[in-house]
This record gives C-alpha cells, structure tokens and sequence, in this order.
C-alpha cells in the first residue's frame, strides 16, 4: 500500500515545504511546522468557484448590473458596517478576543432574519444545551432557527443543503474538519479547505454565511492568511476587558466601506446597541480637571467625540515613560518632541500618559492638536473649557495641518452642547456652515495653545 505523501506546513502563515524546518522561513516563526497529510483529489468533488463549474465565460457587457439585495438584519450598528445589511451570497468572517462577544452577535441577528425563513446556527464548540441557555438569556424566540452540533464540514454542508435556510452560521471555522483530508481541526489545510468548501456553498445558492475565527495572541485571526482573502467582508470585534463598550470595525468589505464602525454595550441580557456614541464616551467626562480634552474623529460617515486624557509627571527613573492606550505611542513621543522643540513646553524629565476614555482608537492625524493641549494642560495643572472642541494635525515644523470632512464632526459638536471649536484656519476658510459654534482658526501650535488657554 503507498504510503500518503506528507508536507510540513507552518501554522502561523502558511508556508509549505518537504523537510522539517527548526524555522519557518517565511515569518520566522519558531517549530511551526507540523506534518500534514496533501489533500487528495476527488474527480467527484464539486467545483469550488461560484458557477459551480457549469458557467461559461461573458463578456462584460453581457453580465447584469443589478444592485444586489440587502437584507437588513435588524441591529442597525451590525447593519452599518456590513454596508447596509447582509448579501446574499456574501462569506463574512467575524473574529474577536474569547468572550467578547461574538457569538452573541450572530445569535441575536440570526434571531432577525429567521422571520424570513429558516436559519442554522452550526455550533463546533458548543453542546446545544449551552446554545439553547445563551438564546434565553439573549430572549430570542428560536421559532426558525435549527441548531446543530457538528465539526464535520461535510455533515454541516448536507444540513445546510436539505434546510436551505435564508443564513448560516458557522462557529468556529477552526472546529471545523473535512475526514479525507487526515488533519487534525484548526490545521492550515483544514482551515483552508473548509472556508472554501462554504464559501462555494455560499456563492452557488445565494445563502449569507458567516464564519467565526479564532484569533492569535498579536489579534489577527489564526490561520493561513488566505482565509481573510477568501471571504468577502473580515469584521473584527475590539474592546478592552475592563470596559463594557465593544466596537466592531470592518478590516475588508467588498459590499460597503471599511471605514464603518458599529458601538455596543455588553450586558447582562446581551448586547445592546448604542445609537449616539459620543454622548456615552462623554458621559462620565470630568469637568474643570486638568489634562481632559474633547477632539472628533470620523468613523465612516459617522462622527464621534471621544474624550483624550493625559497625566504627566516627574520621572522617578533615569529614563522617562512614553505610555498611550488608543493612540499610537510613536505619534505621542513625536507630539512631545515638537512640544519641546518648538514651544519650549519641559517634557524631556517627565512620564508620559496618554489615554483615550471609553476604549476607542484613534488613527487619523486629526486628533494630534487634542493631545498636545492635554499633555501640557497636565503638565501646568490648568483646566481646559469643557465646552471647546479641539481638532488639527500637527507637523514636525510646529505648523497646524487642515483636516477633511469639518462639517459633520461640528454638526455633532453642536448637537452635543459644544460652545467653541480650535481648528487649523485651513479647515476654518474652507468652513461654510458651523452653526452656533465660535470658530477659532490657528496656524501654528503656540497659537493654539494661546487659543485654548486664553
């Protein structure tokens, strides 16, 4: 009998190769080669591409333009960042941190698009008695949705097939194992085949599916690096585990925008949708505090104020602490760089923290004006006005860059009660509507700095 033929191939990216390697030369990563078994050929398999193997080649003019149907799902904040709502056909890949939520999620949005028809929720991990005490707790009624308790593909493809339902779920694609293939679950080649197995069942009958992953300890999902580009839409689930706030943000959207994000709230009864995030992140503000300061930033098309934080303070060691959690370290100690350069502000002999309420993240360069006002609002224990919204990117030479898309983040500024806005004078003459707001136009940052302490 001849003997399978075996590869070794690296958990962390995927790598192949015919000997055992001590190092995985392509990311380096240390005794991540395990030997698996190559996947045999089976003339019978179906074809994995969307036409199933019975298309043939159109010209592009000849293929239809229709718009394609969005179902909602009912959770406006997961709908927002799917673009809309769900796709029929689309492969939606959800990954997160343990118990962050991300079950919850799909189960209460299954719970939504069964009164279309029949769903299934395939449980790798999970006996149905345990999927059956989540959905009372999140009060689903369950008249439509089929359970189903399941780690073989093959299995959970026929279900899928005899139920047709209107959505299927998947949890976790690494539980998930096809028998020919002799790998152990969660492997490289398993993973991969799996995902491509429902990803052909999803585009040949029209049926949604989403897919959860598993993560690393460095946050990206686990597996071959090709499953994120199989899928159409890789959703990721953030929040820090002292905060009860969760952000779902889309990394790859092929039916909408990255640049959505979805806020919720975690609960005792579940998720729950926060419709007007800025006036949660605000609520428990401190007023008349040094080193607190307002700032805007842009998810998408929707505008959010965040409160920035910062405390410094003599350094205790011989060399000063640059601390930020949700905003990039890096860009703190380039702030205080230009503090010290340009406007003589004395941060070389202090410690640096920088922190951003409410466990958001912060990206764009807009928000660099916010953390130099609280950094030296810290350091000259001086309030600055709770009623001033500050915004600007700042550059190496001491100059205050223009920011895009000015009229959202104030109309939210307004709405919230914000009396003044300190902007870059690019962005303020090229305002054309700020409402009841007063307008401070800066071009440098001492400017700015006089502005807010004035």
């Amino acid at each position: 009998m001849a003997k399978a033929k075996t590869h070794y191939t690296c958990q962390a990216c995927g790598y192949q190769t015919a000997k055992w390697l001590g190092k995985c030369p392509d990311c380096g990563a240390w005794s991540s080669l395990l030997e698996e078994t190559e996947a045999k050929v089976d003339e019978k398999r179906p074809a994995w591409g969307a036409s199933g193997g019975a298309a043939r080649p159109m010209l592009l003019r000849e293929v239809s333009g229709e718009t394609e149907v969005r179902r909602r799902t009912g959770i406006a904040e997961f709908d927002r960042v799917l673009g809309g709502g769900v796709v029929s056909g689309s492969v939606v890949l959800l990954g997160g941190d343990p118990g962050i939520g991300k079950s919850t999620l799909l189960l209460a949005a299954l719970d939504k698009l069964a009164r279309h028809g029949p769903v299934l929720y395939v449980s790798g991990e999970e006996s149905l008695r345990q999927t059956k005490m989540r959905a009372e707790r999140l009060r689903v009624e369950g008249d439509a949705i089929h359970l189903f308790a399941e780690t073989d593909a093959e299995r959970v493809l026929g279900a899928a097939e005899a139920l047709k339902p209107q959505a299927l779920v998947v949890d976790s694609i690494q539980t998930m194992y096809l028998p020919e293939l002799g790998n152990a679950p969660g492997s490289i080649t398993q993973v991969r085949e799996v995902a491509g197995r429902l990803m052909a069942f999803a585009k040949r009958t029209g049926v949604p599916t989403f897919i959860v992953g598993h993560v690393t300890k460095e946050g990206s999902i686990a597996g071959p690096r090709v499953l994120e580009h199989m899928v159409d839409t890789v959703l990721y689930f953030e929040g820090e585990r002292g905060h009860p706030f969760r952000i779902l943000r889309a990394h790859k959207n092929r039916f909408g925008s990255t640049n959505e994000i979805g806020v919720f709230e975690m609960k005792g009864a579940g998720l729950v949708e926060v419709a007007d995030p800025s006036a949660l992140f605000l609520s428990e503000r401190p007023v008349g505090k040094s080193g607190s300061i307002v700032t805007s930033t842009l998810n998408g098309t929707r505008p959010l104020l965040v409160e920035v934080q910062a405390l410094v303070a003599p350094t205790g060691y011989g060399t000063a602490r640059r601390t930020a959690i949700g905003v990039d370290g890096n860009r703190v100690a380039l702030l205080a760089a230009v503090l010290e350069k340009k406007e003589e502000i004395p941060l070389v002999g202090c410690d640096l923290f920088v922190n951003v309420a409410g466990g958001m993240q912060l990206s764009e360069p807009a928000c660099d004006l916010a953390v130099c006002a609280a950094l030296v609002s810290s350091l000259q224990n001086r309030p600055l006005d709770p009623h001033t919204l500050v915004l600007g990117e700042v550059g190496l030479a001491g100059e205050v860059r223009a920011v895009g898309q000015v009229e959202p983040r104030l109309a939210e500024a307004s709405k919230m009660g914000f009396q003044r806005v300190v902007l870059p004078a690019g962005s303020a003459r090229r305002l054309e509507d700020a409402g009841k707001l007063r307008v401070v136009g800066v071009e440098t940052l001492g400017e700015a700095l006089a502005a807010m302490f004035d």
